[in-house]
């Protein structure tokens, strides 16, 4: 299951109370002040767990809190800290205050944070001790913890996503190029929530695929899930755009191609110029390469292409053009590794030659 926003209660422990004790035993009838300090409250600390992909674990668990501080103890005796309270999040994860809807924390790979830092442990009767005030009956009471009504929010840390609207085949194309099972159906809507594949090309390069949901006409603007979806291509760093080249519902590719431009500029204008992979989808569909060829150029003409845009053939349920497709994503993220890689290919290749 997957789950991206949650809200949480998070409560820093108490700082333990000073005790305000006096010294007794044999011999020491009126002995000074011995009141030992408190301990402080334990923290509240967001740690990113890379295998994470989900805020699941926050369902149901409303309240997250740690220790108190104990109290101080007589005979100068220091109470000890409260112990911290970790909670683990996957990466990607957003933390805002929700009563100011300030961003608290905005987590990467392996960071580790403090949100609600524990209160102070008081301080014993022996502080307070002086020329004037020998036996101080007072200590110091411990300061609160540091509490937060939390909204969580989870932003799919992907390099690529695939967007498209309902039924161009992201699901099929994810399952084809990677180790994932997405739920796929003859209907609109089969995919409810983001899922990540990985696609390896060998044992040193593999790109993290994000399969944003099939958005729709006006999704910038609210309607059907369209933030929701909208927000996780953000961090991507290279959108494949999906078209299906015979639509279900009969549309016209390119119509279709351009009402997801118009709702990715919609959103954001950065989200609108990342870099982009368009790509002819079911291809399979049609008679033979003759009218596959003339579907792209079709295609590109009505768009009004330049040839310095490419238009990809795919079929993601025949595989056809897949690899070529990971291979290009990788190539864009990683320049010099995508030629050094090439490059050391080539030269094995002579060599086993």
């Amino acid at each position: 299951m997957f789950i991206d926003r949650a809200v949480i209660h998070v409560k820093a422990g108490d700082g333990g109370n000073g005790s305000a004790s006096f010294r007794r035993g044999p011999g020491i009838p009126k002995g000074g002040p011995d009141g030992g300090d408190a301990g402080d409250g334990g923290d509240i600390i967001f740690q990113v767990e890379d295998g994470l992909n989900t805020l699941v674990d926050f369902r149901g668990t409303f309240h997250w809190s740690a220790e108190p501080g104990e109290n101080g103890r007589a005979k100068q005796q220091y109470g000890a800290r409260g112990g911290d309270r970790v909670i683990r999040v996957p990466p990607g994860t957003m933390l805002y205050d929700n009563a100011t809807g300030g961003l608290l924390a905005d987590l990467k790979p392996s960071e580790r944070v403090v949100i609600a830092k524990g209160g102070r442990g008081g301080r014993g009767n022996e502080h307070f001790k002086s020329s004037i005030n020998q036996s101080p009956r007072t200590a110091e009471m411990g300061e609160a913890g540091q509490a937060y009504e939390l909204r969580l929010e989870l932003k799919l840390i992907a390099e690529a996503g695939l967007v498209g609207l309902p039924n161009a085949g992201k699901s099929t194309l994810l399952g084809a190029i990677s180790r994932t099972n997405p739920k796929i159906g003859a209907y609109p809507f089969t995919t409810l929530s983001p899922q990540l594949g990985i696609a390896e090309i060998d044992q040193t390069r593999r790109v993290v695929f994000a399969d944003i949901p099939g958005l729709i006409e006006g999704a910038s603007k609210g309607l059907g899930l369209g933030h929701d979806f909208l927000r996780h291509i953000e961090r991507t760093k290279v959108i494949v755009h999906l078209v299906s080249v015979m639509p279900e519902d009969e549309s016209d590719p390119v119509h279709n191609y351009r009402v997801i431009r118009e709702e990715l500029r919609g959103y954001s204008e950065l989200l609108a110029e990342k870099p982009e992979i368009i790509c002819l989808n079911k291809l399979d569909l049609l008679a033979d390469d003759a009218a596959r060829a003339e579907a792209i150029k079709k295609f590109r003409a009505a768009l009004q292409l330049g040839h310095d845009v490419e238009v990809m053939p795919l079929s993601g349920a025949t595989g056809k053009g897949t690899m070529e497709l990971v291979e290009k994503v990788y190539a864009m993220l990683h320049p010099r590794g995508a030629v050094a890689g090439w490059t050391a290919a080539a030269v094995k290749a002579v060599k086993a030659g």
